[in-house]
């Protein structure tokens, strides 16, 4: 894979250190805002990156096969519309899209081009998360279903204050719901699929959810879905079923230990190899399925953000949050 970044946000800075060491990755060029070239051309000289790019006409000509698109959330549609236009296969930073409507057209033009088109959303890749997947069978009957992901932003204090990060800002498409919740989300439906219907409930200030709980029913359980970014508290998940239940105790997107505990006294504990390096095994993927040209697996998880994008996009006009 050789790969072009656009972005120089928090998530590129944490994850470049690792992705510069991945084998079958070879990272060539990383653009960053229209006013930030600055900052692409330090990240370059850092890790070694051959080429800082002015734009999209630079980042594409480069000599890429793949874009990872990581930059604020209302960007992302265009970024990836242009890079699947121009040839490219696309990695975008969670969630997808901000409209259902915009991802369901990305994912026909993915299709239509013949390009892999992968939402980066770590929970699903998590060790942790494949055993939890691979016990579930055991846990009998689901009776009860939770996901919490709680913490106080760095930038909630500011916001108070009326200066707004882009991911406290409706028009760039923030928000706990479209930033944290979408783990919560992702680690429900990834196991149990579509829910019946759903519920949310916000809390509301500057026109933007800051924490909110989601209700996601299905047929035989209720899921509760807990995102805050307005203050702390636990973060992790369980699972309960007839037979016993499966906890988790880390934010849902580094899953953490996995333990399930039976009834009949059978306890189980999985380690999470990758907590504090959670971009490795979704890369992993990522690189594999292109080099495979395994376009059943990436369509697979295509479907899986699509299902979790309606979702989303039901929650928040629900609640009336507007980004446009």
């Amino acid at each position: 894979m050789k790969l072009g970044i656009i972005g120089t946000g928090l998530i590129v800075k944490d994850f470049l250190p690792e992705l510069v060491k991945m084998k079958g990755l070879e990272i060539v060029s990383i653009m960053g805002s229209p006013t930030g070239y600055e900052k692409a051309e330090a990240l370059s000289e850092q890790y070694g990156i051959p080429n800082a790019a002015h734009d999209l006409e630079e980042l594409f000509g480069a000599g890429i096969d793949t874009v990872y698109v990581a930059v604020p959330n209302n960007m992302h549609f265009m970024y990836c519309k242009k890079a699947l236009e121009a040839g490219l296969n696309v990695i975008v930073e969670k969630p997808m899209t901000d409209d259902a409507g915009q991802a369901e057209s990305l994912a026909a033009l993915a299709r239509k081009k013949k390009r892999f088109l992968f939402e980066a959303i770590t929970t699903v890749y998590m060790t942790g998360y494949q055993k939890i997947r691979k016990w579930l069978p055991l846990l009998g009957d689901i009776k009860l279903v939770q996901s919490r992901f709680c913490q106080y932003s760095s930038r909630y204090d500011n916001f108070k204050k009326g200066i707004i990060a882009p991911a406290f800002d409706p028009k760039k498409s923030g928000g706990a719901l479209m930033d944290l919740n979408l783990y919560n989300i992702h680690y429900v439906m990834g196991l149990f699929g579509k829910p019946e219907s759903i519920s949310y409930f916000p809390n509301m200030e500057r026109n933007i959810d800051t924490s909110g709980v989601l209700m996601m029913l299905y047929p035989d359980f209720t899921a509760v879905c807990t995102a805050a970014k307005d203050c702390g508290g636990d973060s992790g998940g369980i699972i309960q079923g007839t037979n016993g239940f499966i906890r988790t105790e880390m934010t849902p997107n580094k899953v953490g230990a996995a333990i399930m505990q039976l009834r009949d006294g059978t306890v189980e504990v999985c380690q999470e190899l990758y907590a504090e390096k959670r971009m490795i095994p979704e890369f992993t993927e990522f690189i594999r399925a292109i080099d495979e040209k395994d376009y059943e697996f990436c369509y697979g998880m295509l479907q899986k953000s699509l299902d979790v994008n309606e979702v989303l996009n039901r929650a928040r006009i629900q609640a009336g949050i507007k980004f446009r």
